[in-house]
């Protein structure tokens, strides 16, 4: 119990949430066994120097989680066999994915837990059990406004619209902005969602040359004068190169839209997991950017609520419209907790969980990768990481698949199929723990250096 007390009273957040992120760690870690009994909350109270409640509280949580089960004054027990055992396989599933880190499985939970309760709590017919207003109920969508506004970009509510998640909100805005055979400039390498739609849509996508810092403006300027009417750009940590767009960049590409009456889609999924976000493109040329505020890459995948800033009232009614057809409307629960969170600060706090874990997680990759180039932003969690001559992605894929690390090879990003990068995409995020983690980034880099040792000898 010594090492527990130690790694609690190191923990950041609240003192219950760091007992059972604890404590679940060594269950998961296999340091506390199935049928194991858990210290006495009175005992652990005491060491730690803290209310019972506090400890209750973390254990009940525990309880809730599935992990722990009570046995009356016997106290709690570690639960047995196929239980656990099935939450470690579910949290080992790599999906593909690029999911954010969780700081500690209760954190999130809790929000949502209280969070729905609150939402409910009210006497009567809820209105949020109710079909809500084409894009989006008015308050949630006023709330998202001062949101934005607040980040560098004027809006009202009439400007905004509430989508089902970031796929739902391209879905709408391509169906707005480009008709078929229209052309799109975006990066050599993007989010294989937009691909997707820009295929079902029968847009071209006219793939622009990168560097560290993302896309070129030389290269917008060519696009667009070659008549491209849009650019997509994820200008904040760009998925799958991790790039960020420096602020004259940003303002380059505002400039060359509003010169050649072009649009530009701003997919800022990761734009406030930085401790201090740059300016949005929106905030340069907001008559002319569609800007996308997600949940799925900052909190988790699991909302599916996205704030979209049109260029203009009339642009937000006509996404409303679009987004209606495809989704009908966004969960209205799930668009009010956003909304409670906003108001109350707990959107922030997630956040700032996500963003400690991520530079926790980044720090291990730069311990354990640290002979092996790669592209990453400190406060994110992917990587790029090129390949040398004889590497096979899908050969490295497979080779780490069982140990919990999501690699996507390059070629799932590739707009031109016969260009495929000799790349892969890691995601450092979802329930992998940090043991794991490392032990899965120790097996990468001896695979890719023994692989070039060989291509140099």
């Amino acid at each position: 119990m010594q090492n527990w007390v130690i790694a609690i009273r190191a923990a950041s957040g609240p003192l219950y949430l760091a007992i059972a992120d604890t404590i679940e760690g060594a269950i998961r870690a296999g340091r506390i066994r199935p049928g194991q009994r858990l210290p006495p909350q009175r005992d652990l109270a005491r060491a730690l120097d803290v209310d019972l409640t506090t400890v209750t509280r973390a254990y009940g949580l525990l309880r809730s989680s599935g992990l722990v089960e009570g046995a009356g004054r016997l106290g709690s027990f570690v639960r047995n066999g196929a239980h656990v055992q099935a939450l470690a396989a579910q949290a080992s599933d790599d999906t593909g994915m690029n999911m954010p880190p969780q700081p500690g499985f209760s954190q999130l939970s809790e929000a949502i837990r209280t969070g729905m309760a609150a939402l409910l709590r009210a006497s009567g017919p809820s209105p949020l059990l109710q079909y809500q207003p084409t894009g989006g109920y008015g308050h949630d969508r006023a709330v998202a406004a001062e949101a934005l506004s607040a980040r560098g970009m004027p809006s009202t509510e009439d400007e905004v619209a509430i989508a089902a998640g970031g796929q739902n909100a391209l879905h709408a805005i391509l169906g707005n902005v480009l008709a078929p055979g229209d052309r799109l400039a975006a990066g050599r390498f993007v989010y294989p969602g937009l691909l997707a739609l820009a295929a079902r849509f029968g847009i071209r996508v006219d793939p622009l040359e990168t560097d560290a810092e993302g896309l070129d403006p030389d290269g917008v300027a060519r696009a667009l004068r070659g008549g491209a009417k849009a650019v997509y750009v994820v200008p904040t940590n760009d998925n799958p190169t991790a790039a960020t767009l420096g602020a004259e960049r940003r303002a380059a590409i505002a400039a060359l839209a509003r010169r050649h009456g072009a649009q530009i889609i701003e997919d800022d999924a990761y734009g406030r997991l930085p401790a201090v976000p740059p300016a949005t493109i929106a905030s340069l040329a907001p008559e002319r950017t569609w800007h996308i505020a997600s949940l799925s890459k900052i909190v988790s995948p699991a909302l599916r609520i996205a704030h979209v800033r049109a260029p203009s009232a009339r642009d937000a009614w006509r996404l409303s419209a679009d987004i209606h057809e495809t989704a009908v409307m966004a969960a209205p629960l799930n668009a009010a907790l956003v909304t409670g969170w906003i108001r109350d600060g707990t959107l922030d706090r997630l956040v700032a969980g996500v963003r400690s874990e991520a530079v926790a997680r980044q720090r291990i990759a730069a311990h354990h990768l640290g002979q092996v180039p790669y592209a990453a932003h400190p406060e994110g969690y992917h990587l790029w990481l090129p390949l040398g001559p004889g590497m096979a992605a899908t050969d490295l894929a497979a080779a780490v698949r069982g140990m919990g690390l999501s690699i996507v090879p390059g070629e799932a990003f590739a707009v031109r199929k016969d260009h495929p990068a000799a790349a892969v995409r890691i995601s450092l995020g979802g329930a992998i723990d940090h043991d794991r983690l490392r032990r899965a980034l120790e097996c990468l880099e001896a695979l890719l250096l023994r692989n070039q040792a060989r291509a140099a000898g």
